[in-house]
């Protein structure tokens, strides 16, 4: 399997990361061989893991995950400054928002491959990236 930035310790343990933050979490590899990037991010979620389960068993810790309301996570994530006027919005403007946040994320994340790809003279891989890039534009309302 080739190693990239996708695919690099760093970027793997990241993934690993954001998953263990649930408890129903889980990391599934696919590769038809385990790459040194690989083996150094399973070998240190192992060992991070062995000394969080030692710390939670020493204090008497079960993990649990996190719930929280819409309205708690409005209220931690508000701005600092309170004087500052917030227009009201519909939940239907919120989701928009998120949702073209979401989309310009993986514009970005998409444009990269296509990139990489181009770079590597995969040349039908980055010309599918470039039209998904472009069909994602469209929808955004970017041209």
């Amino acid at each position: 399997d080739k190693e990239g930035f996708l695919r690099s310790e760093r970027s793997l343990i990241q993934t690993a990361g954001r998953a263990a933050r649930n408890n129903a979490g889980e990391v599934i590899l696919y590769a038809d061989a385990i790459t040194d990037s690989m083996r150094k991010a399973i070998d240190e979620t192992v060992r991070r893991r062995k000394i969080q389960m030692e710390y939670n068993e020493k204090h008497g810790i079960t993990p649990e995950t996190i719930t929280k309301t819409r309205e708690e996570i409005i209220r931690v994530t508000s701005f600092a400054d309170a004087k500052t006027a917030i227009p009201e919005a519909s939940a239907e403007d919120e989701i928009d928002a998120v949702a073209k946040l979401e989309y310009e994320d993986r514009i970005k994340a998409l444009d990269r491959l296509m990139k990489q790809a181009a770079k590597d003279m995969q040349f039908e891989k980055a010309a599918e990236l470039r039209d998904e890039i472009s069909r994602l534009r469209k929808m955004v309302g970017k041209k």
